[in-house]
C-alpha cells in the first residue's frame, strides 16, 4: 500500500508532530496530501492538544504545489478548481487557527505554499541549509491563498518583492525579512524545535489560546482578512489556474524551459 501522505501523532504531554510524508516529490502537495492535513487537523482537534510541531519527511520541508496535479485539475470545471483552492486555503488556515501554538521545523526546500504554511505558523525554526521561493508567478499562476499570511509574516513590502521575482533566498535571509525566528544547523534542527516546545509547555494553556487569538485579532495584515475577501481569494487562486498563462507556465515546467510570455497590451 502506498504510504500516507500525512502522518501524525500525539506524545503523552499533548505534544503532536505532524509529517509531510510525500519525500519522493518533497513533500509537494497534491489533493490527498491536502484531506491529510484536514484529517489530522480533524483528529488532533478531538484529543487533549497543547502544541503542534510540523516538519517534512526527507530531504526538503515542502515544495510547493506539485506541479503535475495542478495540471491535472486546471482543465476540470471552474467550480472543481474552486473546490481545489478552497481546500488548499482551508488547510492552511485551519493550521493558522489552532488555538494551541504551532511550531514549523524547516530544512531544504520551502517554495510555494509551503511559504504560506510556515507563515502561518507561530513559531519557525530553519536549518541552516533551507531555502525558499514564492513561486507561482514563474507558472502564470498566483499565490492568492497565502498573500494574506505573507503580508503578516513579512510585510507587504517583502512580500512586493519576492512574491513578484519569484527568487531564492536562504535561510538568514529569510530570517533578516520574518519568514523564520531562528536559523540552526540542521544537526540541531530537532533539539531546537524540542527546546521551544518545552518553552510552551511551562506556560498555561488558556493563556496561550488567548494571547495567540488576541494577537491575530489585533493584526493589521492577513489574519483579520474576513470570510468574503478570502472567498474572493480563492476564487482568484482557481480562476488564475485556468487561464492561457497558466497552461504556457506549466508547459514551460513539464518541458523544463522558460516560460514564453506575452506583454499584456
Amino acid at each position: 500500500m502506498p504510504a500516507k501522505p500525512v502522518l501524525w501523532s500525539l506524545s503523552d504531554r499533548g505534544v503532536a508532530t505532524v509529517t509531510l510524508n510525500r519525500p519522493e516529490v518533497n513533500n509537494a502537495y497534491d489533493g490527498a496530501l491536502i484531506q491529510g492535513v484536514l484529517a489530522a487537523m480533524d483528529d488532533l482537534g478531538t484529543r487533549p492538544l497543547r502544541v503542534v510541531v510540523l516538519k517534512g519527511n526527507g530531504r526538503h520541508f515542502q515544495a510547493g504545489a506539485d506541479l503535475k496535479w495542478i495540471n491535472s485539475v486546471r482543465p476540470q470545471s471552474p467550480e472543481e478548481n474552486e473546490a481545489a483552492s478552497r481546500a488548499t486555503f482551508e488547510a492552511v488556515q485551519r493550521l493558522n487557527t489552532l488555538p494551541v501554538p504551532t511550531v514549523a521545523l524547516v530544512q531544504g526546500g520551502c517554495f510555494g505554499g509551503g511559504t504560506g504554511v510556515i507563515s502561518a505558523c507561530d513559531i519557525v525554526i530553519a536549518a541552516d541549509n533551507a531555502m525558499f521561493s514564492i513561486t507561482e508567478v514563474r507558472w502564470g499562476l498566483t499565490a492568492a491563498i497565502i498573500i494574506p499570511q505573507l503580508c503578516d509574516a513579512i510585510g507587504v513590502r517583502q512580500v512586493r518583492r519576492y512574491a513578484l521575482t519569484g527568487e531564492r533566498f536562504g535561510a538568514e535571509e529569510a530570517r533578516r525579512i520574518g519568514l523564520v525566528h531562528e536559523v540552526v544547523s540542521l544537526a540541531e534542527l530537532d533539539s531546537a524545535g524540542d527546546k521551544v516546545v518545552e518553552q510552551l509547555l511551562a506556560n498555561a494553556p488558556e493563556a496561550l489560546a488567548e494571547t495567540k487569538r488576541l494577537a491575530m485579532e489585533s493584526s493589521f495584515g492577513g489574519m483579520a482578512v474576513d470570510d468574503a475577501a478570502y472567498a474572493r481569494l480563492v476564487r482568484l487562486h482557481s480562476a488564475r489556474r485556468q487561464t492561457a498563462e497558466a497552461a504556457e507556465g506549466l508547459a514551460s515546467f513539464a518541458e523544463k524551459r522558460a516560460g514564453r510570455w506575452s506583454a499584456k497590451a
